[in-house]
């Protein structure tokens, strides 16, 4: 007889289980993202259950740790065929026992919205996804709205002597060290960009491939012009349309973006278990690194 869902067991998941990884999100309609799913599964922890027939993964998902006081819950993937059979559930509810006494974030889908909020996550706010070919301001004239006109902040390709300065800011504007995370941009992003003010670091954005995309994010700035900027600079280096993931509360990024050509795509609840906000400065934190990881 077939080994019963409830008792297969969950299984760390390596840099060989890739492909796997991928699979599963083609299966459920997402995309493979491999290239995300390569830095995941090596600066994360990712679980997963082995389908007993041998076709792949019967579920998966990759936390990312930033020490005792957050981890990042992202990818959580069940299978089509067993979709609607509580795996989901099983895997949330391992997670949080491995978690013991350190906050969880995520970010929710409407469709595992209402399971997070039986787990006894809860929402603190909440990410508006866009995507679009970024449009170059034009010139000022009397038909270019003050919104419209380019942003003025010095921006420019990071270096890697820029790298420690990038980590002092992304720790005191996170709240939390992900040191981890930050030293891997160089090598996963295709684009890097810092600003200046008089020599200060004022914010950073990096945009990484992503299928026929480039995500940006991290997005750190010191106020939305900086975060204008900074996407600017960005669309400059690529052809392809751009994704990202900004706070709804920073209303005048999204209405830039958007006069600039990137459209609405989704909207996803940010949810925390065991803490009631996020840690750091929100204020200057525009975009994630990416939605599965905080």
């Amino acid at each position: 007889m077939p080994t019963p869902l409830a008792e297969l067991p969950i299984r760390r998941l390596t840099t060989d289980d890739l492909i796997s990884c991928a699979d599963l999100s083609e299966d459920r309609g997402w995309p493979r993202e491999e290239h995300k799913w390569g830095l995941l599964l090596t600066a994360g922890t990712g679980y997963g259950i082995d389908d007993p027939s041998g076709k792949g993964l019967v579920s998966a998902c990759v936390v990312t740790s930033y020490g005792r006081g957050l981890a990042a819950i992202g990818m959580v993937l069940v299978a089509e065929r067993y979709a609607r059979q509580g795996v989901g559930r099983r895997m949330m509810t391992y997670l949080q026992q491995q978690a013991g006494d350190t906050p969880l974030t995520l970010h929710a889908t409407p469709y595992g919205q209402p399971l997070y909020e039986e787990l006894g996550f809860t929402t603190i706010g909440r990410a508006e996804m866009v995507r679009g070919h970024f449009r170059a301001s034009e010139p000022t004239s009397e038909r270019t709205s003050d919104r419209a006109t380019a942003p003025t902040v010095a921006t420019r390709p990071a270096t890697a002597e820029d790298l420690s300065a990038i980590v002092r800011l992304d720790t005191e504007v996170f709240g939390l060290d992900r040191t981890h995370m930050i030293t891997r941009l160089p090598a996963f992003a295709d684009h890097l960009r810092v600003a200046e003010d008089n020599g200060a670091l004022t914010g950073y954005a990096a945009a990484w491939p992503n299928m026929e995309t480039h995500v940006i994010g991290p997005l750190i700035a010191r106020d939305a012009e900086t975060a204008k900027a900074l996407i600017a600079s960005l669309a400059a280096a690529t052809d392809r349309p751009f994704r990202t993931d900004i706070d709804v509360r920073h209303e005048e990024l999204l209405t830039w973006v958007k006069e600039h050509g990137l459209e609405t795509v989704a909207f996803n609840a940010v949810m925390t278990c065991a803490i009631d906000d996020l840690p750091g400065d929100w204020t200057r934190r525009f975009a994630p690194l990416s939605v599965a990881a905080g």
